[in-house]
């Protein structure tokens, strides 16, 4: 007895018609975010650079919050470890029900974006590391600001660009981008935390224990988990671990499942995606954005003081690790995936598209600003080095991608175009329904114009 032929897999697969909508929703919040935090990081880049410069330093410099509990912040302080908190929690949300209800649960499917990923982290690392190599004087300790990817920028380019590029290349960019934050909080926990207090760590537990029992039994009662939320991040700020990893943990104990009553249909949507869909537009629409506002006001100082900036070693490694480093370690590694497990491209698509996509990935702003505040000092000369580094590599990132992801935009338009077919008038694209009962109806329409003849 002889086995059929055993089909390849495929990189960058259509993903499910359900999965589809869902990253089209995601998308079109991420979009409009993308645009408020490109609007917040030029008024600071004007501010900062304006006749009332000093204002923005005081605003930025201005210290609130009770002392005793270790909360007496800067307002740029509040923002890098309380409002990209948020943030977090968000990509924790998605992240999470990435593997346990969406696409991603499939190993297969879930082994591009998470190599590319790791090696998106890898190599930009190592180039940045090779070049402060013999620089001394602490330069080495920036070697993770290349690292990261913007998810509200790359997405919001994306949209501009390539609005007709296949759902499963914007879903790639996605994952890539949630796996590349969640590879960054443990970056910044791990090698950034300069003092550990246990005390108030393994305090933490309590808040977050009761927290995880409250969300697993389905109570969305705000009055309850939001001080327990709150208590948790306060407690791992105070324990010197960087208070963005509570809201990671606090995203993982949050159920991704839908609750079933007893021999009934389903009781709404799952508490992740009751959260996801509260927190997204605070996080898109207010928290990155704020954040972009305190943070990229950096004073240039003419030509003179950009070409000093951008020839710091500090900053040619940051430029590189984003230009090269990364399409570099996300293009190496998605072949490696294909090599080793002879998968191929889905149809359609060409490496030139995923070469368009790594490049894209190279936009840095959010987490790399945030790691060079950890590693070099909020204000420092360095990281306004920093600063004008990760500015000008995401924007040379930006339009480079563009050059790329345009020429295909016309020919997946056509294709788009064939994809949104519904001939059966269900609501669901043909494309996304089974190949065997579309190949059914085709078959039978055929026979009735036949028969019509």
């Amino acid at each position: 007895m002889t086995n059929g032929p055993r089909l390849s897999p495929r990189l960058f697969a259509r993903s499910s018609w359900g999965e589809a909508r869902r990253i089209a929703d995601i998308l079109r919040q991420e979009t409009i975010g993308g645009a408020l935090l490109l609007a917040g990081a030029v008024v600071a880049l004007i501010w900062a650079n304006s006749p009332w410069a000093g204002t923005y330093e005081a605003v930025r410099d201005f210290t609130f919050g009770p002392a005793a509990l270790h909360l007496d912040l800067t307002v740029a302080a509040w923002a890098a470890d309380g409002l990209l908190a948020i943030f977090f929690f968000v990509a924790g949300l998605e992240l999470k029900r990435e593997f346990v209800a969406g696409d991603l649960r499939d190993p297969r499917r879930a082994a591009v974006p998470i190599a590319a990923a790791i090696g998106g982290v890898i190599v930009p690392a190592l180039l940045y590391t090779l070049v402060n190599l013999d620089t001394g004087s602490g330069a080495g300790k920036g070697w993770a600001i290349p690292t990261a990817t913007d998810i509200a920028f790359a997405l919001a380019v994306l949209a501009v660009i390539g609005r007709h590029l296949p759902s499963a290349l914007r879903t790639f960019l996605l994952t890539l981008a949630v796996v590349d934050d969640l590879l960054a909080i443990l970056i910044i926990a791990i090698f950034y935390t300069d003092h550990l207090s246990a005390i108030p760590l393994l305090a933490a537990l309590a808040p977050l224990v009761i927290f995880t029992v409250l969300v697993q039994r389905r109570v969305r009662s705000w009055w309850l988990l939001l001080p327990l939320a709150v208590a948790t991040w306060a407690l791992v700020h105070a324990s010197g671990v960087h208070a963005t990893v509570a809201g990671v943990l606090l995203a993982f104990a949050v159920p991704v499942a839908r609750r079933h009553k007893a021999g009934g249909p389903e009781d709404g949507p799952g508490l992740a995606e009751h959260f996801e869909h509260r927190f997204r537009p605070l996080s898109a629409g207010f928290a990155v954005p704020l954040f972009a506002l305190l943070s990229a006001g950096v004073t240039i100082g003419g030509i003179n003081g950009l070409a000093t900036s951008l020839t710091d070693p500090i900053a040619v490694g940051i430029i590189i690790g984003l230009l090269a480093g990364k399409p570099i370690g996300i293009l190496a590694a998605t072949w490696l995936v294909a090599h080793f497990t002879r998968a191929s491209l889905d149809e359609g698509l060409a490496w030139i598209d995923v070469v368009g996509l790594s490049i894209l990935a190279g936009i840095g702003f959010t987490v790399s600003l945030l790691i060079g505040e950890l590693a070099f000092g909020i204000g420092s000369q360095r990281e306004n080095h920093v600063k004008i580094a990760v500015l000008t590599g995401s924007l040379a990132a930006a339009l480079i991608a563009t050059g790329f992801l345009r020429l295909r935009n016309r020919t997946y338009r056509l294709l788009q175009e064939a994809e949104t077919a519904d001939h059966d008038n269900d609501g669901i694209p043909d494309v996304y329904e089974p190949s065997q009962a579309t190949e059914e109806r085709c078959l039978s329409g055929g026979k009735a114009e036949n028969d019509e003849h």
